[in-house]
């Protein structure tokens, strides 16, 4: 350093130490709040007023359903993130509408350098020394939820076709049109031609076709 400067630091210690406490506080981690409802009537008065007594000095606001893959306010949030701040939410429900969501924020989270807080869940936090834990044990959930749907929705499938309702490809044509048709593919007509008049692609004519070869 400089002569002229290390006497400055020397006459002007209070100065000096002003300067170092400045470069702290820019440096300072931040904690990031983000609140949502879900329709327009609902009110972020309360989350908003949690996430500010528990020291967010920033809080991002979203009026969304936690199904829409598109939140502006959560991604601009994500974005903001530094290393070693933390997003806090009141919820885990306002954060993700599933486990495998909210794994895949928190992998967005921890990528910028950044911890989560769940005001409503401690036991959800990533910036404890059982953060690896917490992530582990949402993994095993994770998968035991996609396990559970699968079943359900194989459960549901199996009842509705013993009920008689079918799946698959809806008709397009009625049985009187499909008559038609190939009755006009008989006499030449081109597929293409056909599909136009009955406003259908031509893979749907070659289709029937096939079926009833």
């Amino acid at each position: 350093m400089h002569k002229s400067r290390i006497m400055h630091h020397i006459l002007n210690p209070e100065k000096s130490t002003r300067c170092l406490m400045h470069n702290s506080d820019a440096q300072k981690a931040m904690l990031f709040g983000y609140a949502r409802v879900s329709t327009e009537g609902q009110d972020l008065a309360g989350q908003v007023a949690q996430l500010t007594a528990a020291g967010c000095e920033r809080v991002y606001r979203e009026k969304m359903s936690g199904a829409s893959a598109e939140r502006p306010q959560l991604r601009a949030a994500i974005k903001a993130l530094a290393d070693g701040d933390t997003l806090v939410v009141v919820a885990v429900d306002r954060l993700a509408r599933d486990t495998r969501d909210l794994l895949n924020i928190l992998h967005e989270i921890r990528q910028a350098g950044a911890g989560f807080r769940s005001l409503s869940e401690p036991i959800v936090d990533t910036t404890s020394e059982l953060a690896d834990v917490v992530l582990a044990v949402l993994g095993i959930a994770a998968k035991w939820e996609r396990a559970r749907l699968k079943e359900r929705t194989a459960s549901g499938r199996a009842h509705a076709q013993a009920q008689g309702v079918k799946f698959g490809r809806k008709n397009l044509l009625t049985a009187h049109q499909q008559k038609e048709i190939m009755d006009r593919l008989a006499a030449g007509e081109p597929q293409r031609a056909i599909a136009r008049s009955y406003n259908v692609s031509q893979s749907t004519i070659s289709r029937l076709l096939k079926t009833d070869t």
